[in-house]
């Protein structure tokens, strides 16, 4: 098959078209025909040599795709309730960018009714990310107020629309007033335009002093210190990336005045017995909400696979909003 890797650590020019063979589903596994793949930026941090894939892995980039089922043990099939020839949406540790991967049976769900291939290839990595780390871990509640950071990222569109369907308020960051605005379209209740404003001071107004309850983070770094201080009392911050940085400074004695709750994950390297749980609560819970188009795909920019580069540094530019994909 005709692939897509990373010749080398470097820049999007690295990206380059491959024959690789075509991959063989071991045992739990499903043969996927691709047919479009979602950009997120863990494929960046691979290319960049910051984000290697697990053992036993492809180390091709790419860590979600849509396609049809192209093949598995009847055994597998059956227990992710399957067949071949079925459209499908998966999570993978690696080796989306082809036209063929394997995928954990339990990490494939049907299409979403009335969702594209490329809408769907844009849903696991950001969906699976979004329910993990703020209803699972945080344990985002109706009623409460979620600060999501890069609100207009894949990541934050998505948790926008997810918080405000399931009943929570959320207050976004986000780095221009186009930006905001388009967060605000998406449901946001507030969005704050970080280059201009403190987003601590803001969220603290915006919640009458009482801040917030959780705070989705992929930035860590100083920002750590300011959303402690914008944490109602039992509030959870939830870290899943460092963009700007790993080292922060943290006050002890907020954290235990406020009962404040710190975490950080990472989804990749988890096994497929926890990422097969969240697929069947994505699939309880958030698939109705896809079908019912009370959650929608916000889908960027398209490109042919063979621009996989061109795709990445548009990611890297930061003037995006929502999901990169290619097709096949």
């Amino acid at each position: 098959m005709r692939a897509i890797e990373i010749t080398r650590f470097g820049g999007p020019e690295v990206l380059q078209p491959a024959e690789r063979p075509d991959p063989v589903p071991a045992a739990g596994e499903l043969l996927i025909a691709v047919q479009a793949s979602g950009v997120n930026r863990p494929d960046v941090l691979q290319r960049k040599g910051l984000y290697p894939s697990p053992p036993g892995v492809s180390d091709l980039p790419g860590l979600e795709v849509a396609g049809t089922v192209a093949a598995g043990a009847p055994a597998d099939l059956a227990a992710a309730g399957l067949a071949v020839g079925d459209a499908v949406c998966a999570l993978l540790a690696g080796g989306g960018y082809a036209p063929l991967c394997v995928a954990p049976a339990g990490q494939c769900l049907p299409l979403p009714g009335g969702l594209t291939m490329v809408e769907a290839a844009s849903l696991p990595e950001t969906f699976f990310t979004v329910w993990q780390n703020v209803f699972t871990i945080a344990r985002l509640q109706p009623g409460q107020t979620l600060l999501v950071h890069g609100g207009s990222s894949g990541i934050g569109v998505a948790a926008i629309q997810l918080a405000k369907a399931l009943g929570s308020r959320v207050i976004v960051t986000a780095g221009s007033d186009d930006k905001c605005a388009a967060c605000v379209a998406l449901g946001a209740d507030h969005a704050i335009n970080y280059r201009t404003h403190d987003f601590a001071a803001e969220a603290l107004r915006l919640s009458a002093e009482r801040g917030v309850d959780v705070v989705l983070d992929m930035v860590a770094g100083e920002y750590v210190e300011r959303e402690l201080k914008c944490l109602a009392e039992d509030g959870r911050l939830a870290i899943i990336a460092v963009q700007g940085g790993t080292a922060c400074r943290v006050d002890a004695g907020l954290v235990l005045r406020r009962r404040l709750t710190i975490t950080g994950s990472t989804l990749r390297p988890r096994s497929v017995d926890y990422k097969t749980a969240l697929a069947r609560a994505l699939r309880a819970r958030v698939w109705p909400l896809l079908e019912a188009a009370r959650v929608k795909p916000v889908i960027h920019r398209v490109f042919d696979a063979a621009e996989a580069a061109a795709a990445h540094a548009l990611m890297e530019s930061g003037t995006h909003v929502g999901k990169i994909v290619l097709t096949w």
